[in-house]
Order: C-alpha cells, then sequence, then structure tokens
C-alpha cells in the first residue's frame, strides 16, 4: 500500500476552483435549465360561494397571441411570446426574456357553468371569473351524528 501525503490546501483551491466556475457562469435569474424548461403563466386561483376567480400573468403578450379554452372542470392556455426582430450592426444584445410556446392546464376545485365565463385582460394579467354549476352552489350535506355512549 502506498502512503499519499495529503494536503489540505489542494482541497481548498479545489473548492475554489468550483465555487469560481460557479460564478463565472450566467448568474441571471433565468439559467440554463430554465430556459430549457416551457414557461408557464403564474396563476392565482380564489374562490367564493358563487364563483371561481382566476388571474394569470401572461406580461408582454397580445390577446390575439392567446388561446383560452375553459370546460365545466379546468381551464387551458396556450400562447406565444414573439421575439422582436432587431437588426443591429454593433454592439452587443443581453436579454433575460423569455421567448417561446407556453401551455398550461389549471384544473377547478368545482364544476363551473363555462358557457357565462367573463374575461378580462389588462396590463399583462388576465382575470377570468368562472360562475360555478348551480349544482355547485350552495352546497352543503348534512351529517347525522350519532350519541357514543
Amino acid at each position: 500500500m502506498a502512503v499519499v501525503r495529503w494536503n489540505p490546501w489542494q482541497d481548498l483551491n479545489t473548492l475554489q476552483r468550483q465555487l469560481n466556475q460557479l460564478f463565472e457562469e450566467d448568474m441571471l435569474p433565468s439559467t440554463v435549465l430554465e430556459r430549457s424548461l416551457t414557461r408557464v403563466p403564474a396563476a392565482e386561483l380564489h374562490e367564493t360561494a358563487e364563483a371561481i376567480h382566476l388571474k394569470l400573468e401572461i406580461p408582454g403578450i397580445e390577446a390575439k397571441d392567446v388561446d383560452l379554452q375553459v370546460t365545466d372542470k379546468a381551464v387551458y392556455i396556450s400562447g406565444e411570446r414573439k421575439s422582436e426582430a432587431k437588426t443591429e450592426e454593433k454592439g452587443v444584445i443581453r436579454s433575460e426574456f423569455q421567448y417561446g410556446k407556453f401551455q398550461r392546464v389549471i384544473p377547478l376545485p368545482a364544476r363551473i357553468q363555462n358557457t357565462n365565463v367573463k374575461a378580462e385582460y389588462k396590463d399583462g394579467i388576465l382575470n377570468l371569473t368562472l360562475p360555478k354549476a348551480e349544482s355547485e352552489k350552495n352546497k352543503v350535506v348534512k351529517i347525522n351524528l350519532e350519541s357514543v355512549g
């Protein structure tokens, strides 16, 4: 068996190199891994007795580039954020914007009347008011309790 002399400074040098490589890479919010994933719009869901209110964040996308479909159980949204064609002779363009297609299916916690959905799109926020189906409104279940004695 060979005896190898341990040098603790070598381990620190290796760690320093690894940290340097980490910070030399693009440290922007959208890393290489995130760029390869499909972007999905952020959603916020609020349920009341009468309706489900769904808010979706889709900034920088025109209404004509959004496909919105609503069933009685889910909301399907897809679209595309198109890149602006820029031609520059000199200089470097660096962008954190994410371009391309996106899609998302959001299951709803209750059945809705998909024929009476109201939609409003303003400042990159899509607000949907999804009225609940009559069978879902005021759904109260009577529970009979038996005394255990």
